[in-house]
């Protein structure tokens, strides 16, 4: 499937599901390729053939991101390795879920969530602990008992009760055993930042010549991106900002895109023009020259410019 046609189709998924989808946009390199809310839930998925194309550096700003939307990372994606992605399984890159479209349609369209997920070595699935204790003690059997009928050892029984995942053929021995259901499903919505990314190490800090480094002095705090169709996230006052800047040629074509991605996340919008020395809104996003936006005394006058 090309490109082009896999991102209509997570599009059609999610409007489907009932989500509000952010304007298609062709700019490239990209980090994401749309947002899409449904109520309380934001998503800022990357949309690939390979999932192994994702780069440290795209996963790290996609995290980024999220982070500061409030929103979940999701990349979907077709293949990894050599082999298509199984459906109903979650595969992992740099600490963000990955799954097939098929997998995207079961979870937010049919309401089923995947059981499992993909490591070196098979698949794998998570065990609840609790309920797994509370058969074998109802049964009278020791950790050595049913270590013995799955043919684990004790300590292994005892590590899945702590919460510790199994194999895809060890989960169906003890279910088969017991008569019912051990097995958690994966929740693709909770998604905590990997341990593997520092995100809030300092992202890549600002150009010397960049307008942006005067919010800094104001007590705006200024995430860089590289991917983004806005080259800045800004916080201050817990508000965010969707930010681009340069010159107008380049940034008023962006403008209406970064609007729009502000109305579905339910933030600001701003694009600080290098060769404007006026203020005026496109849409949703406040387009404001240099010059004006150090005329600006704090975080909070820039509130009130944007609509506050």
């Amino acid at each position: 499937m090309s490109q082009d046609r896999q991102l209509q189709l997570v599009m059609s998924v999610m409007i489907t599901a009932g989500f509000e989808v952010s304007e298609r946009f062709t700019l490239r390199p990209r980090s994401f390729d749309l947002i899409a809310r449904n109520n309380g839930t934001l998503l800022v998925i990357k949309v690939v053939s390979h999932i192994d194309s994702v780069s440290e550096e795209v996963a790290f700003d996609i995290e980024l991101i999220s982070r500061l939307l409030g929103g979940i990372p999701l990349i979907v994606g077709e293949r990894a390795r050599d082999a298509e992605l199984e459906r109903g399984a979650v595969y992992v890159r740099y600490g963000i879920y990955a799954i097939s479209p098929a997998t995207l349609y079961d979870y937010f369209v049919e309401k089923i969530p995947p059981l499992v997920y993909a490591s070196p070595g098979g698949l794998y699935v998570n065990i609840n602990g609790d309920a797994l204790r509370e058969l074998r003690e109802r049964r009278n059997m020791s950790l050595g008992d049913l270590g013995n009928v799955l043919g684990v050892s004790r300590r292994t029984i005892s590590k899945y009760e702590s919460g510790m995942g199994t194999t895809l053929d060890v989960a169906i021995r003890i279910e088969e055993f017991f008569d019912t259901g051990v097995v958690e499903a994966i929740d693709l919505v909770k998604h905590e930042p990997p341990r593997a990314m520092d995100v809030d190490r300092k992202e890549t800090g600002t150009h010397p010549q960049s307008p942006m480094e005067f919010l800094e002095q104001i007590g705006v705090h200024l995430h860089t991106l590289h991917g983004a169709p806005f080259q800045a996230l800004l916080e201050f006052d817990k508000h965010t900002i969707l930010t681009g800047y340069g010159p107008a040629q380049k940034v008023v074509k962006r403008a209406a895109l970064i609007g729009n991605l502000s109305q579905i996340a339910k933030k600001h919008a701003m694009c600080v023009i290098t060769d404007y020395h006026k203020e005026k809104k496109i849409g949703k996003t406040l387009v404001i020259g240099e010059k004006r936006l150090h005329a600006i005394g704090d975080g909070f006058e820039l509130l009130d410019l944007l609509g506050e």
